[in-house]
């Protein structure tokens, strides 16, 4: 599970990346609004956790950037205020969970799991297409190099390669992996197949993804 965890307080950020990473998850810092955009423009997340108060962005911001761009990754808040008006504003502007300062790791711990059930559907068996290999028990998809996804980037890699002899339609795509999210929009099926093309390039694969939102996707 990836997670991105933008808090600008370093002592702070350094302790609960220590703490995620020993329960197992892969953990990208960022230290203001404007990395954690940056951050989450080029990967993809299976949990972002925000800081309300941060230099440059604040957390608000962000989510609203992240929402408006038909981003669905769950994303938790946390809010050094204990006033009601953040929270609105944190739901409002598309939070799932919010966690007021200071808070207890394992209750952390807790709201990152509920937001990060994995969907239970997908193969437990490794696939390979070409020079590509994606590996089912640690979400890694290798060639020359490795790189480990996010389970959303997981899930879409594999339905490609099920599907290898065909296109693969957007609608088909938005049913089989963002069914449980009726806001799901053609642009995130996009931004996710965005993602993957830069994950092939970075293992050096020759596999490229092919087709755009008429035609549907394809692996070749």
């Amino acid at each position: 599970m990836k997670i991105l965890l933008a808090e600008d307080t370093a002592d702070l950020n350094k302790v609960i990346c220590a703490v995620l990473r020993h329960e197992g998850y892969d953990v990208d810092p960022a230290f203001d609004g404007e990395e954690a955009m940056e951050r989450v423009n080029t990967e993809g997340y299976d949990c972002l956790i925000l800081d309300i108060m941060m230099p440059k962005k604040d957390g608000i911001e962000v989510l609203r950037e992240v929402r408006e761009k038909n981003i669905l990754t769950p994303v938790i808040m946390l809010t050094a205020k204990a006033e009601i008006d953040d929270r609105v504003a944190g739901l409002d502007a598309g939070a799932d969970d919010y966690l007021t300062k200071p808070f207890a790791m394992k209750e952390l711990l807790a709201r990152v799991r509920a937001m990060t059930r994995r969907k239970t559907e997908y193969t437990k068996n490794d696939l390979s297409y070409n020079d590509v290999k994606l590996r089912a028990q640690t979400f890694e998809l290798t060639s020359e190099n490795s790189v480990r996804l996010s389970v959303k980037e997981f899930e879409l890699m594999q339905l490609l390669m099920l599907h290898r002899e065909s296109a693969v339609s957007v609608d088909y795509i938005m049913n089989q992996i963002w069914s449980r999210e009726p806001d799901v929009q053609p642009d995130t099926v996009w931004l996710y197949i965005s993602y993957l093309k830069r994950k092939l390039k970075a293992i050096a694969s020759e596999t490229v993804i092919e087709g755009d939102e008429s035609s549907g996707y394809i692996l070749k």
